[in-house]
């Protein structure tokens, strides 16, 4: 028996540099960045100062004072993103069975900002070492569990079928829509809301950061610090947002008439059983990934027409994935173009699987490939096609797009038109 085909009839994008999925593709297709020196708090004592950004009114798009008060910022964007991404896909959900309607989000780092701002009251600025409940938010228990943000943007589509909280790192937001595909194809849901959230934008995640020195410290160039690719890149950029999915099965899709942006084909995930920092060179658990996933979605290599690249601007992320393209693509890889969005838009952790879903998804929409900005000279190590500066106009029926996070993790995930003939 033939799997269920999954596509994606729904999407929206909360990033840097514009929210909506119109603002983040007029970002990408023109080039511009949109990072910055922080402005959420004073960050003179870090070594890293600059951040990619996102300016939200939460009650401009529809949150009450109370969902404020009661929501992590990364919970609100979630839930700002399903409700869009619901629209978008003309959905009527009330008419469904809700307990054949799912939800998945992933989330590296959960409600990272409102446990800083709350620890810091009950702890007195950390002069107490025992913290007093006293002056604890009554929502201080829904920040520490990453769990609510499924169960805010389960309430807010009234969905009751299958709900969870991927957590897998920088791969999260590609896992999340992942699971979400496999939860349809096995058939224990018809429709799943899935994506990722992070606002990880902290003085607690910079510390972090700064400690093992894989955010940039180019803060008296903050437009142009993300540098994947290039030579004088010196870290990546930390950044927030969302990006979220209404996934169903295609016949049903094209049953309503649903406009249909790509069918994810294939997906995988491996672990490199090495390091929590490190990567072998060689890209070969990356590699895997990518086959495994070619294969699901019964393709070749070199039917791929455009890899968006996880590209942090790291040296050792950069190299790593460059060797996995050409492991898994062969001599197709140098013929394929390359760019990472990252220089455009940060890195928000576990949200960013999921924005670059998005990102892959919308070049497929557009014929267009987004560029790598900021890349001006190319490591020589890193020896692909990696889209400098400038879009690029061109057919891209089908979109490799991987992740790659600490603890070994690495993720690939195959999106293309569903027209295509299926060998």
């Amino acid at each position: 028996m033939n799997a269920r085909r999954v596509v994606i009839t729904g999407l929206e994008v909360l990033a840097p540099g514009g929210v909506g999925r119109t603002a983040f593709w007029d970002l990408l297709s023109s080039g511009r960045t949109a990072t910055r020196g922080i402005t959420f708090f004073d960050p003179a004592q870090f070594r890293s100062r600059v951040a990619a950004e996102i300016d939200f009114d939460p009650e401009a798009h529809g949150l009450t004072p109370r969902d404020v008060r009661r929501m992590d910022r990364a919970a609100q964007f979630a839930v700002v993103a399903a409700r869009a991404a619901v629209a978008d896909s003309g959905l009527d959900l009330a008419a469904h069975d809700p307990y054949r309607v799912g939800v998945t989000v992933g989330s590296a780092v959960g409600a990272t900002m409102r446990l800083d701002q709350d620890y810091r009251i009950v702890s007195d600025a950390g002069e107490k070492d025992l913290v007093d409940h006293e002056y604890a938010d009554p929502f201080f228990y829904d920040y520490f569990v990453p769990s609510s943000f499924a169960a805010e943007v389960a309430r807010a589509v009234g969905a009751q079928g299958p709900s969870t909280v991927v957590s897998a790192g920088c791969t999260s937001g590609l896992d999340s829509v992942g699971y979400a595909v496999e939860l349809i194809r096995e058939g224990s849901a018809d429709v799943m809301v899935a994506g990722a959230s992070d606002a990880p934008i902290s003085p607690i995640t910079m510390a972090c950061f700064d400690a093992i020195k894989a955010t940039t410290p180019r803060h008296d160039e903050p437009e142009t610090a993300s540098r994947p690719f290039d030579g004088t890149r010196n870290g990546f950029v930390l950044g927030e947002g969302a990006a979220v999915f209404v996934l169903e099965e295609l016949e049903s899709a094209r049953k309503r008439g649903a406009h249909i942006y790509a069918e994810v084909a294939g997906y995988a995930t491996r672990s490199n059983a090495y390091h929590m920092t490190g990567l072998r060179p060689d890209g070969a658990e990356m590699a895997e990934a990518i086959r495994i996933s070619l294969d699901e979605a019964r393709m070749n290599g070199d039917e791929i027409h455009y890899i968006n690249a996880h590209g942090s601007g790291t040296k050792q992320n950069d190299r790593h994935e460059t060797a996995a393209f050409k492991r898994s693509l062969g001599e197709h890889a140098y013929r394929t173009p390359v760019s990472s969005i990252k220089s455009m838009v940060g890195h928000s952790l576990g949200a960013i699987g999921s924005i670059e879903i998005a990102a892959s998804v919308l070049a497929i929409e557009h014929n267009v490939v987004p560029p790598t900005a900021n890349l001006h000279t190319p490591d020589p190590q890193c020896d692909l096609d990696y889209v400098p500066l400038t879009a690029r106009a061109q057919r891209t029926d089908a979109v490799l797009t991987v992740g790659s996070g600490f603890g070994g993790f690495q993720s690939a995930m195959v999106l293309a038109r569903p027209e295509r003939k299926i060998a």
